[in-house]
């Protein structure tokens, strides 16, 4: 949870995520949320993103924890190990949307320079491509991420989206509300 200004918000439940998860523009489309590192990575957004994204777990993308499988009982057991086993960042959110999905996505939306090559990635695909990137500019209402913040910098992707024609949303200028 994220307290900011006196209210709590779940971390990254944004109006324009919530909102596409629900629309009906992409029936036969499937819709994953790739995730970096939020909270505990992959595992933290899986546990709510069926309940607030209607998106199953299964297609959340993200960071994980090596795993080690022994016998307990009898039965199968899993342990998550403290050793990281794929950061989903940067050049890594690429191989994450490989190994899952075996395809580049139609549309993607980032909100930092971690998200670039996510970004690049989806448009430079065939066919009709949408690459988004969220600026998070408005101090009233949301955490920023500009150019000279330590957590959620924004410069290199933001320097690159009129060349590559990637729609740039300021949630100050452009949303009425943020969280959904």
């Amino acid at each position: 949870m994220k307290a900011y200004a006196g209210r709590i918000f779940l971390a990254g439940l944004l109006v324009v995520g919530a909102d596409l998860a629900h629309s009906q523009s992409y029936p036969n489309k499937p819709i994953r949320i790739v995730t970096a590192a939020a909270g505990g990575g992959v595992d933290f957004v899986r546990s709510f993103s069926e309940q607030v994204y209607g998106i199953p777990p299964w297609q959340v993308i993200g960071s994980t924890f090596e795993l080690r499988s022994s016998l307990l009982d009898g039965k199968v057991n899993l342990t998550r190990l403290p050793a990281v086993d794929f950061i989903d960042d940067g050049p890594g959110k690429p191989i994450g949307i490989a190994r899952q999905i075996g395809k580049r996505p139609l549309i993607a939306f980032g909100n930092s320079d971690g998200d670039f090559e996510m970004l690049q990635y989806t448009t430079e695909g065939s066919g009709r491509r949408l690459g988004v990137l969220i600026r998070h500019d408005d101090l009233e209402r949301e955490h920023v991420y500009e150019r000279d913040t330590q957590v959620g910098r924004l410069a290199r992707a933001l320097d690159a989206a009129p060349h590559r024609k990637w729609l740039v949303v300021s949630m100050k200028n452009d949303w009425s509300r943020i969280f959904a």
